[in-house]
């Protein structure tokens, strides 16, 4: 069978888009730690494998292939947000909803996701994600950025230190943002 199976089944491989509210902040970068902290204690508490990640200063990119007995990743992106969330100050700017809910109006409330469908679609995922930082101008090339999974594909030998030398990735644009 498949180790990719249908959308919210569980066991699935997915694609996540996560923005934070003020697409202006730097607020992932800025707070690493922060976002680090949360992520692996969620990890811990509700395991996943996270294949491919990047962080950008206000939203995120993550691949992550679920438990086969569970398919749960929203309960998983939300505990990261909130856990992420509590050290930080409250927004000046948060909607009544956010007030009345207690929020302090960092997140986006919901995020973007795409279940991988096969090989060829995780592999294109995996070069977006990378190649993110490039695409936002942050760096001009994929090894220059700190926070992303890039490097452990490198260590691993299954990218080479000058993979995208600055060139564009295939479908560069196609996923979620």
């Amino acid at each position: 069978m498949s180790r990719y199976r249908r959308a919210f089944a569980p066991g699935g491989t997915f694609f996540f888009t996560v923005n934070l509210a003020d697409r202006r902040s730097e607020l992932l970068t800025g707070q690493i730690d922060l976002l680090r902290t949360a992520y692996r204690r969620v990890m811990h508490a509700l395991p996943f494998e996270t294949i491919a990640i990047c962080i950008l200063p206000d939203h995120l990119h993550a691949i992550w292939r679920l438990p086969t007995d569970d398919g749960g990743f929203s309960n998983r992106w939300r505990q990261i947000k909130a856990e992420s969330s509590r050290s930080l100050p409250v927004q000046a700017q948060r909607s009544q909803s956010k007030q009345q809910k207690g929020e302090k109006g960092i997140w986006q409330c919901r995020f973007w996701e795409h279940q991988i469908r096969d090989e060829h679609d995780l592999q294109q995922h995996v070069d977006y994600v990378h190649y993110n930082p490039v695409k936002h101008g942050w760096v001009q090339q994929v090894r220059e950025w700190p926070y992303s999974s890039f490097h452990r594909y490198v260590s691993r030998g299954e990218l080479p230190l000058d993979w995208a030398g600055g060139v564009c990735v295939d479908n560069a644009d196609s996923f979620g943002e």
